[in-house]
């Protein structure tokens, strides 16, 4: 036997659900985008006593709604720790993603997200993803204006594919805890595929970053008389 709470019928509403509101998406610091389970789905959870009977959504309330989201508006955007463990949560998220044409600064940071190459952000100068599931460059949105990528704890094993940032403005990028941090030669390797970044893991740019291996080789050596 259970007992059922009252904020229970909210369970799996987005807010843009709830009446008597007046908030727009771009108000919101760290709202949550994900949709709810079908019927059927709550059916086989045991949970369908949380969502009342869905009324008929007419196209008129579905293009109210998306006005009311503005996803379109925003230039700050936190879509953090969004527990996206379910099918329908990630396409969701997506959806949103994809909306965001105007986003200047956006923070994914612990969304388990494994693939996001299908999204662009055309306006996004900072970006940060970190503890998430990448393992490799090729699955970032498209982020041509990008200035600040942060990719700390994700799994990203080589530099493959980070040239594709060659011809973007990235001044910083923060790959701590990442696999590819331990590569042999890892900091002269990242400056040498981008040469306008100056600042990597939070360090500027050395001038041993940018030297030949002979050369970093030739003073590591030790001569006893």
């Amino acid at each position: 036997f259970f007992f059922q709470l009252p904020s229970d019928s909210f369970k799996y509403l987005g807010w843009c659900d709830i009446e008597e509101h007046g908030v727009r998406g771009n108000q919101l610091r760290c709202p949550r985008v994900r949709e709810g389970p079908s019927e059927e789905e709550l059916f086989f959870r045991k949970e369908e006593y949380t969502l009342k009977k869905r009324k008929q959504v007419t196209d008129t309330e579905k293009w109210e709604k998306r006005l009311q989201e503005n996803w379109e508006n925003c230039a700050e955007l936190n879509l953090s720790f969004q527990d996206l463990g379910d099918l329908y949560q990630v396409e969701n998220f997506k959806r949103i993603l994809r909306r965001l044409i105007r986003v200047e600064k956006l923070w994914l940071v612990d969304n388990s997200l494994t693939d996001l190459s299908a999204i662009r952000l055309p306006r996004c100068r900072e970006l940060n993803v970190n503890k998430n599931h990448f393992t490799s460059f090729k699955q970032l949105p498209k982020i041509p204006q990008i200035q600040h990528l942060s990719l700390a704890e994700n799994n990203i094993t080589t530099l493959s594919g980070i040239s594709d940032f060659r011809h973007t403005p990235l001044e910083s990028l923060i790959l701590k805890r990442n696999p590819c941090e331990f590569q042999e030669r890892y900091r002269q390797l990242v400056f040498s595929n981008l040469p306008n970044l100056k600042m990597l893991d939070g360090i500027p740019k050395l001038p041993e970053d940018c030297s030949p291996p002979e050369v970093r080789f030739f003073y590591k050596m030790c001569t006893i008389l």
